[in-house]
Formats: C-alpha cells, structure tokens, sequence
C-alpha cells in the first residue's frame, strides 16, 4: 500500500494537469526510498521502476500498458490487470502473496536504488529514445 504522502503528492500533480507519468513518478520515488531505507531490496533498477509503476496502476493513476514490443506479453498482461484493478478499486492482494512478496524483495539487494545505477538506467533510457 502506497503511503499517504505519495497518494497526496500523486493527486496534487493530477489536479495541476500533470502527465500520468508525472503522477507514477511519486510512486517510483517511493519505491526507490524503501530500497534506500532498508524496507526491502530488489533485483535491479528497472526491477524497482516496474514496480514503483505498478502501485501508481493499482492506485488509480492513468497510466496505460506498455506498447507491443517494447516489453514482454507477460509484463503487458499485468500492467492492463494492474490498471484494471485501480479502475474498479477493489480487489486486494491475498496476504499470503503479500507476504512471499516481501519475503522474496528483502533477500534482493539495496544497490538497485543507488545513484550510480539510477543514473545508468536514466542513460540507457535516454540513448533509446
């Protein structure tokens, strides 16, 4: 669940006009700061954006699919479920999952939140475009 700052700051950028990504944006920072705080860890820095986008889908910011071909079918198929269930908002996660979830991001490592990685995904992202 995303924390009451980040749902507020997502919300004030919603009524200032702002991008779905601009929106997504606060959930991903937030994401980047639990890797950084020790909460859990992840596999890699774009492990850590996916998920960051994923809380802003559920939460109900606009933010649509990836295109074909930039991403696998699988990651597609989640992102239109994740959207989905910000849509309907309802839906939680089964504590079980939640917990194996968690369980399985603590073992990952911090170093995907660094700033040296951080800035090499910025870059890679960048030469694509």
């Amino acid at each position: 669940m995303p924390e009451k700052r980040t749902l507020e700051r997502a919300r004030k950028a919603r009524r200032e006009g702002k991008a779905p990504t601009t929106q997504a944006g606060e959930f991903v920072h937030e994401e980047i700061e639990h890797i950084r705080e020790g909460k859990h860890g992840a596999r890699s820095t774009k492990q850590a954006i996916a998920i960051g986008l994923s809380k802003a889908r559920r939460a109900g910011v606009k933010l649509s699919p990836p295109r074909k071909g930039t991403t696998s079918a699988r990651t597609r198929k989640q992102a239109e479920r994740d959207l989905a269930r910000g849509k309907s908002g309802k839906g939680k996660r089964s504590p079980k999952r939640s917990r194996a979830v968690l369980r399985a991001l603590k073992r990952e490592g911090r170093g995907a939140a660094s700033r040296a990685s951080l800035s090499r995904q910025a870059r890679s992202a960048a030469r694509k475009r």
